[in-house]
């Protein structure tokens, strides 16, 4: 390591050592766990003081998905591999295509599973990746960073940015000292782990809650979301088909058979068989309904077009 980069993390708040747990190599076991779990509770207050900026960041992601667009992250190690789990579980959750929300780690699918040393360390390879992917100017491109420095994640938002993508980083650095050319930094500040420099700690804690509440967030304001209930999940295993069944019958009032017999009508699509029996309507006019709603539950039960809001 030269003697530039030591002093570049040695200012970092995610590199410093945390006085609450100086002594931790002489606790027991309790008491390790309380001391971990009374700092774990500081993350999701970190994470309150950015949702105006975790806001903007819903609002840019909306407008690409809107545009034909994508969510595509980008990060190393604990970040990348955070991004990749969000992006996977979108599919089965909210029934998107597969490409419109990309996870990429340096180093590959390898890296998901074993550490691949030197990959964060590659700014050409995620310029490659950002060019492979095609991105432009309908996409937002979002880096995952607890350090903010990760080269990786730097040249995949630099180079998005050039190709005209609208762009986000997360990192776990003070916004004081946020430095890049990006149109939302998310810095939720959880401060120094307990396990000095161990990022996968509060930090990978503080970018799972975000991620999760960006692509959340974003899925309800496109209409996938009726209540508080998935509408769009795919019915790709038994479990995934008897909740389907259950929504069906939070939604409507009926019984597990009628909401059995509703999903079959509807081809399996739960937001037509809730609209069906909720409007007593007929599938064709409850997929009308739908496609005139963009896709939103209450407005297609209500009869009219959707607002957005």
């Amino acid at each position: 390591m030269s003697k530039d980069l030591s002093d570049a993390l040695a200012k970092l708040l995610t590199e410093q050592r945390n006085p609450a747990s100086m002594q931790m190599d002489s606790l027991s076991v309790e008491e390790i766990l309380r001391l971990i779990n009374d700092q774990d509770k500081r993350v999701a207050l970190a994470v309150e003081h950015e949702i105006p900026w975790i806001a903007k960041a819903v609002d840019l992601v909306v407008a690409s998905f809107r545009r034909g667009g994508r969510l595509i992250y980008f990060g190393s190690g604990t970040s990348g591999r955070l991004g990749v789990v969000d992006a996977s579980e979108c599919p089965p959750t909210f029934g998107t295509p597969p490409e419109l929300v990309v996870g990429m780690i340096s180093g590959g699918q390898p890296a998901m599973f074993r550490s691949v040393e030197g990959a964060e360390d590659d700014p050409e390879q995620a310029r490659r990746e950002v060019d492979a992917l095609n991105v432009n100017d309908t996409d937002t491109v979002c880096g995952i960073a607890a350090s903010r420095r990760t080269p990786y994640a730097v040249a995949a938002v630099g180079r998005a940015r050039e190709l005209g993508a609208k762009t986000l980083y997360i990192t776990t650095n003070p916004r004081k000292d946020f430095d890049l050319d990006v149109d939302v930094p998310i810095c939720p500040e959880v401060g120094p782990e307990v396990l000095m420099g161990s990022t996968r700690m509060k930090s990978g804690t503080a970018q799972k809650l975000v991620l999760n509440m960006i692509t959340t967030t974003a899925m309800i304001r496109l209409g996938k979301v009726y209540e508080n209930m998935m509408v769009d999940l795919q019915l790709t295993n038994q479990k995934l088909v008897e909740r389907s069944k259950r929504i069906v019958m939070m939604a409507t009032g009926i019984d597990y058979d009628a909401a059995t017999i509703a999903l079959e009508k509807a081809g399996g699509h739960v937001k037509s068989a809730i609209v069906m029996v909720k409007a007593n309507v007929s599938l064709d006019e409850a997929r009308r309904r739908i496609d005139a709603a963009d896709g939103f539950v209450r407005a297609a039960i209500e009869g009219v077009p959707s607002s957005r809001k």
